[in-house]
């Protein structure tokens, strides 16, 4: 794992953003489609502006997929990841090849966690582009996490520290606001992703970040299945650091 520390969270965002975007022209020049990962939350902000304005990357040719959805919330309430990742993404950077919404208010939410499934199933992930939770989550598998599930998405309970940690953020209300379950891509799924790049902002991560760095491997620590993975960018700013530097 590589740990990078910057100032502040907009330099975080501008460097996590120009080493996936290497990634993604890289894998172009010999690929005719690349996919990814995009996921959402406050951690997310200031990369993803920062990616939109990469330069020399043919988005025609590449596909995206959100790493999860609340269930039952449709696209246009507030706290859509859906309607984040268009509006902050996917609207902002031309024509995409594809991007794979996961659906989860829809009527057969088991035919569509296998719809999307399917569909990551039979790609290779060039970047995924990720945060951690407050708890240590990943996507949105909090503790304790399927750590050896083969499906590439799953349904989940939220927490309540996840689902504090969505009013913390303003995207709800109330904690009786946010949905009680999501679908979620699983962390064996993740991990399959050819780079990660975890971006993880801010003094209230720095629990999780010492969680990532130190904690077992384990279903009670998901940030720290990341340490497995061969080629997993951490990116830290001073605030969310400050529980591994003096």
């Amino acid at each position: 794992m590589r740990i990078c520390i910057y100032e502040n969270a907009k330099d975080l965002g501008v460097h996590a953003a120009k080493v996936g975007a290497e990634r993604i022209r890289m894998a172009l020049k010999h690929q005719d489609v690349v996919s990814i990962i995009v996921a959402t939350g406050a951690s997310q902000f200031t990369m993803l502006e920062a990616l939109i304005q990469e330069p020399d990357i043919d988005w025609s040719r590449v596909e995206a997929f959100h790493l999860d959805e609340y269930v039952g919330l449709d696209m246009e309430h507030p706290a859509s990841f859906r309607k984040y990742l268009k509006e902050r993404f996917a609207d902002k950077v031309g024509p995409l090849k594809a991007f794979h919404y996961i659906n989860a208010d829809a009527v057969n939410l088991e035919q569509e966690v296998k719809r999307v499934s399917d569909l990551l199933d039979a790609r290779t992930i060039t970047v995924a582009f990720i945060g951690i939770g407050e708890n240590g989550h990943l996507a949105f598998n909090d503790p304790p996490a399927n750590l050896t599930t083969e499906k590439p998405y799953l349904v989940v309970e939220l927490d309540d520290v996840c689902r504090k940690q969505q009013v913390g953020e303003g995207w709800f209300a109330t904690v009786n606001d946010v949905p009680s379950h999501a679908v979620s891509m699983s962390i064996p799924r993740i991990l399959k992703s050819e780079c990660i790049i975890s971006s993880v902002p801010d003094g209230r991560k720095a629990a999780a970040v010492s969680m990532a760095l130190h904690a077992s491997i384990d279903p009670e620590h998901p940030a720290a299945s990341l340490r497995t993975h061969k080629d997993c960018y951490l990116m830290l700013d001073t605030d969310s650091a400050s529980s591994i530097i003096s």
